[in-house]
């Protein structure tokens, strides 16, 4: 098993067909391109509150642009054909990981329905054990539709009898109602569900890297601290700007890190260090 964080360049693939062997990661966690049809740039903003601000954030709250600019961070988010895409990657995926392993997906609206199917065919229904709801609160408002305001995580186990799940790790919150749990109850918190509350990386936040569709730490550490153990080897071969490393290194996991956008690349680098590329590793 690597003794080191790893962050590699090149076709996702490619590089975990030549580089990574049968069952040797403990967690999955990827965020594809969503096929939005799009090419993705970051644009860095500087914002003020402000009760006539031509922007909303968390809770309804007005802000001002001060200052935009264009990251170097972008990519491409455009295929003619998505699940041929994404089908031999994810054929790749179960093999790396470890029988106890647990593989988890992440999409949104316009094509989470297709790989559902895609995912059962690869894992097995059987092996099917969430569908999460990540929803957000952030932005404009719709006024021919509902908003869409949520992302789908997917998660299977490759053994669904045989998986890590640190219940203890689990977040609380608060009840509704904690007159009628009693007061130890109450104090405590009840564990979540598969509806995840959660901001979006703030503009100004010190997590922001500015590079584009960047999930928040909160998201990737619950997944992390809960479905992996400490020293465990977490995969993502569709890192971005390397958030779901962050989260594995502040809980003590190894993590591999792929991407083909030498720009994402340099991004990890910078927040993460990392070992150059080795031969393989098992």
């Amino acid at each position: 098993m690597t003794k080191t964080n790893l962050i590699l360049h090149g076709d996702s693939l490619t590089l975990l067909r030549e580089k990574i062997a049968n069952d040797s990661i403990n967690l999955i966690y990827i965020d594809p391109p969503f096929n939005t049809g799009k090419t993705r740039q970051q644009t860095r903003i500087q914002v003020a509150q402000d009760k006539k601000g031509d922007r909303i954030g968390f809770q309804g709250q007005r802000y001002k642009t001060l200052r935009a600019e264009k990251g170097a961070g972008s990519y491409s988010d455009s295929f003619d054909d998505y699940l041929a895409f994404l089908k031999p990657r994810l054929v790749e995926a179960r093999r790396v990981l470890k029988s106890s392993g647990s593989f988890f997906l992440h999409l949104d609206w316009r094509e989470s329905h297709y790989c559902k199917i895609l995912c059962d065919e690869i894992f097995g229904r059987e092996s099917f054990m969430n569908e999460i709801v990540w929803a957000y609160d952030f932005g404009g408002r719709s006024k021919r539709k509902w908003s869409a305001k949520h992302d789908v995580i997917f998660w299977y186990a490759k053994d669904p009898r045989d998986y890590v799940f640190n219940y203890d790790e689990v977040d609380r919150i608060p009840y509704m109602a904690p007159g009628l749990v009693g007061r130890e109850k109450a104090a405590l918190g009840k564990t979540l569900t598969d509806v995840w509350w959660h901001t979006i990386v703030p503009t100004n936040s010190r997590e922001k890297t500015g590079y584009p569709n960047q999930k928040p730490l909160g998201i990737l550490e619950r997944i992390v601290r809960v479905h992996s153990r400490r020293g465990d080897v977490c995969l993502d071969f569709f890192a971005g700007s390397g958030s779901f490393g962050a989260a594995a290194a502040r809980h003590g996991r190894r993590f591999i890190l792929i991407d083909i956008n030498v720009e994402a690349v340099s991004v990890m680098r910078s927040r993460l260090g990392g070992e150059p590329p080795r031969a393989s590793f098992s």
